[in-house]
């Protein structure tokens, strides 16, 4: 991690980017303040830095780019998630018998795991119809963030997902708590890639 950055979360976006092949020139722009940030800065500081860091990657880099680069922030890629991940692809199963455990196991993969009739498999993380939703990342975000942010958390389901289904997967945020300011819950859409093989 890189140490001009306390803060972790951001320190973690400084190396991904980094390994994205992003030149420094833009990596400079966009953690422009990072290294003012520390672990002890206020909740509502980290999530205007983040706020505003996305902005600058939404208006640097590609679509493809900046999803890859927040999906390779992913945390929590371990323990007792990649446990149980692996637990449903050591059971076997058909496509839709995998969904339907991972469905079951809400410590890993939230409120529901459901196949739609298109073969994309949805993940929401709390049902609809909710008056208010948080987001346990940036909980005093006080302006909604960009989409681009949310791929962190696309990326951490797609890995325990790949896992369990044993089949390479592309991920969609579809609605976030953060990007709509608390009114919409997080829901990703997945698709099973081209060739679908073992991740």
């Amino acid at each position: 991690m890189d140490s001009t950055y306390e803060y972790g979360r951001i320190a973690k976006l400084a190396e991904s980017l980094r390994q994205a092949a992003i030149t420094p020139e833009i990596i400079a722009r966009i953690m422009e303040g990072g290294e003012a940030i520390g672990r002890d800065s206020k909740p509502q500081e980290k999530a205007e830095w983040m706020r505003q860091a996305m902005l600058r990657m939404d208006s640097l880099l590609d679509v493809e780019t900046r999803r890859a680069v927040r999906e390779a922030c992913a945390c929590c890629l371990g323990g007792k998630r990649a446990q149980l991940a692996e637990g449903i692809a050591k059971a076997g199963g058909s496509l839709a018998e995998r969904i339907h455990v991972a469905n079951e196991t809400k410590y890993v993969f939230g409120h529901s795991v459901t196949l739609q009739d298109d073969g994309t498999v949805l993940v929401a993380f709390a049902p609809e119809g909710q008056e208010r939703y948080g987001c346990p990342c940036l909980p005093k975000a006080r302006e909604p963030l960009s989409v681009t942010y949310c791929y962190c958390c696309g990326g951490h389901v797609k890995h325990h997902l790949q896992a369990a289904l044993g089949r390479k997967l592309s991920v969609k945020v579809l609605s976030s708590v953060l990007s709509s300011g608390g009114k919409q819950p997080c829901t990703f859409e997945f698709t099973l890639a081209e060739g679908g093989g073992s991740p």
